[in-house]
This record gives C-alpha cells, sequence and structure tokens, in this order.
C-alpha cells in the first residue's frame, strides 16, 4: 500500500511554541530550545548540561524562520526568499521543501 505524500508547498507551517530564538552576533538566528524532563535535570544539576539546546541556523534559515506565522504557505515562503536572494537560493523548491522537512523532523514547526 502507497504512503500519501504531501503537497509541502501547499502546507502552511507554524512555529512551536516552545522554541524560542534570538540573534547571532553574526546576526544569524540561534534557535533555542529548552532541554526538559526528568533526565535533563538530573544532567543539567549533576554533569552541568546546558538547559537549552542552541541551533545555529545559516542565513537562508534564519531569513526563512521569523516569516514562518502559520498564515504563509510554504510557496510563499519560497517567494519571498528567492526576492531575497534570487539566483542564490536555486534549486529553490527542492533546497526549501528539504528545509522544511528537517524542522518539521524536529518538531520545530507543525502545520496548520
Amino acid at each position: 500500500m502507497k504512503k500519501k505524500q504531501k503537497n509541502y508547498l501547499d502546507l502552511i507551517p507554524k512555529r512551536a511554541a516552545e522554541i524560542t530564538y534570538e540573534e547571532g552576533e553574526d546576526g544569524l538566528l540561534v534557535l533555542l530550545v529548552e532541554n526538559t524532563g526528568m533526565f535533563n535535570r538530573i544532567a543539567q544539576k549533576l554533569f552541568g548540561r546546558p538547559k537549552y539546546t542552541k541551533i545555529h541556523m545559516d542565513k537562508y534559515g534564519s531569513f526563512l524562520w521569523p516569516l514562518i506565522d502559520g498564515k504563509r504557505t510554504v510557496m510563499e515562503l519560497a517567494r519571498l526568499q528567492k526576492e531575497a536572494f534570487g539566483e542564490e537560493v536555486e534549486p529553490l523548491y527542492p533546497r526549501i521543501v528539504k528545509y522544511i522537512q528537517i524542522v518539521e523532523s524536529y518538531h520545530f514547526i507543525r502545520f496548520e
């Protein structure tokens, strides 16, 4: 039985509420993912593990992340990225779909 494939370009992504972000010294975004749960608290106390995991975005991810608002489709995000970066982001659609798939796999976004 075939698994139904998603048409990512028509989907509307929304950032997960628990993921915050800040701008790094280089002007690129850093996502802050809180390490929660009993094992993480123990590791934080005993081994000095950080409370937040930092995920450093590249310039394309830093551009897209604030635009993921639960209102724009992936197609609209791609258009905005193309306007901002031009030919530099080609191949545009495979690249942006892969980005969306990756951040979805880590539960950083969900779809409306």
